[in-house]
């Protein structure tokens, strides 16, 4: 199917309050282009050179969410243009996107990763140094917005472990959400387990290989 039906199947199970990112890393401009003209303004890409050459040739109106892991040093290129940094997991990196973001004259919202799956391979932070960053450092970072928080559960075929580890997520996520009025976004569930996600509450999920179809990975 092309990636406008593709689109088309995955807008009808997704509910209006819940936000698509259409994940396109790896993709040529021409698949970015199609997804587009179908109606998709949300792009997530992992690499930020990646995402930097297709800011430069494609519409202004697209909102480019960074959902890699980000190194410090790297921050400055996307800092002009970057609609939402997903992955934010140290305070660290929170300080470099504070100073990249003051130096283009901007606020960036950020998205903090907790730490959530049963798999070292995991980047995030606990639940304790989520709470010393809303509570200690981000009055310090007036260039940063927390906008909410991000997670990626387990990969496993064990739904109720899916299930449970979305809903410490969600727990952490209410409970900031009562205490702060920035915190709206909960950015959880993959083109894998986007559907239980969104059970769970998830309000924005992040969809490549069902849009795209498989991505290859010798780009």
């Amino acid at each position: 199917m092309s990636i406008q039906e593709n689109l088309k199947i995955i807008k009808n199970t997704i509910p209006e309050h819940v936000a698509l990112v259409a994940v396109s890393k790896t993709k040529p401009v021409e698949d970015l282009q199609e997804a587009y003209e179908a109606g998709i303004r949300d792009f997530g890409e992992n690499k930020i050179q990646e995402m930097c050459d297709k800011y430069e040739v494609l519409s202004k109106d697209i909102r480019w969410h960074m959902i890699g892991h980000v190194q410090s040093n790297k921050v400055k290129y996307m800092a002009p243009f970057v609609y939402l940094i997903h992955g934010v997991d140290s305070l660290k990196l929170l300080k470099e996107i504070n100073k990249q973001a003051e130096k283009n004259n901007r606020v960036i919202d950020v998205l903090l990763q907790q730490f959530i799956a049963d798999e070292e391979t995991k980047f995030g932070l606990d639940k304790e140094e989520i709470q010393h960053i809303m509570q200690e450092e981000i009055q310090h970072l007036p260039n940063v917005r927390v906008v909410g928080l991000m997670g990626m559960a387990t990969f496993t075929e064990d739904e109720n472990q899916i299930r449970e580890e979305f809903r410490s997520l969600k727990s952490n996520f209410d409970s900031l959400k009562s205490i702060y009025e920035n915190i709206s976004i909960l950015s959880m569930g993959m083109s894998g387990d986007y559907q239980i996600a969104i059970e769970e509450g998830s309000t924005m999920v992040r969809i490549g290989s069902s849009i795209f179809g498989h991505r290859n990975y010798s780009i």
